[in-house]
């Protein structure tokens, strides 16, 4: 659990809560299901028509990284590296046959399969080097589905202010009802701007940041790989992997 991610949204919507009480305003006030409904269905809506369908799925997926990141273990993946390298230099390449078959990472897997089958090193990190960005641009649209909902919600949420002040202006006979039908219309708007820029600007930052992480972490495990199919001493492919420390 990412317990920075859920602390920042819980301070951010206190200090939002906390300055409406402060200045004499009713916690109430701010809770309108259909200014909800508008900002939240509307700001879906244009996100699905601007995206493809995968796109959108693996935007779903990346989501729950906000508050589970996914792992990265580098010093222990580089102490893997060497101890298959270790074997290589023992037993030939062919003794990583059946310690790719049980690799869990498929990345990895698919780089030793390659390094299995005796393919030259710059075969190697060719093939995996596709595999990393193709992986890579994909993950990133996903990222952007939330940078473009945080660009169309706060224009969602004027909408729905305008909607509520329509509304208003219907019960221009009753003007006991004015000031606080102007009141609830202006909630869309700080649900729109809220949503935008309290969780989905921010998500799509730190996504883009794990897609980094992993990307780098990815291109340690191909350097690795490559440096086993030629031969490299375990000693020195273990310090040109340390770094990577600093990046991933």
């Amino acid at each position: 659990m990412d317990t920075l991610s859920v602390a920042g949204i819980l301070i951010a919507l206190a200090a939002i809560i906390g300055g409406n009480l402060l200045e004499g305003g009713h916690t109430d006030s701010l809770v309108q299901l259909t200014a909800f409904v508008i900002v939240v269905g509307g700001t879906l809506g244009a996100i699905m028509v601007q995206v493809p369908l995968p796109t959108f799925l693996r935007s779903l997926q990346l989501g729950r990284w906000v508050f589970k990141p996914p792992r990265f273990e580098p010093s222990a993946t580089i102490r893997k590296i060497v101890q298959w390298s270790n074997i290589a230099r023992k037993e030939g390449l062919l003794g990583l046959e059946n310690i790719a078959e049980r690799e869990k990472d498929l990345f990895a897997r698919k780089g030793l399969q390659l390094v299995v089958d005796g393919n030259e090193p710059e075969t190697i990190r060719s093939i995996m080097e596709v595999d990393l960005d193709s992986h890579e641009y994909r993950d990133m649209q996903a990222a952007r589905v939330f940078e473009g909902m945080g660009g169309y919600a706060p224009t969602v949420g004027i909408i729905g202010a305008v909607l509520g002040l329509i509304h208003v202006m219907n019960n221009l006979a009753d003007p006991e009802l004015l000031g606080e039908g102007i009141a609830v219309a202006f909630v869309a708007t700080i649900y729109g701007v809220g949503l935008a820029n309290l969780f989905l600007l921010p998500a799509a930052s730190k996504l883009k940041g794990y897609i980094h992480r992993q990307a780098q972490f990815r291109e340690m495990v191909i350097e690795g790989l490559v440096s086993i199919a030629e031969g490299e001493n375990p000693r020195n492919i273990e310090t040109k992997l340390q770094g990577y420390l600093l990046m991933v």
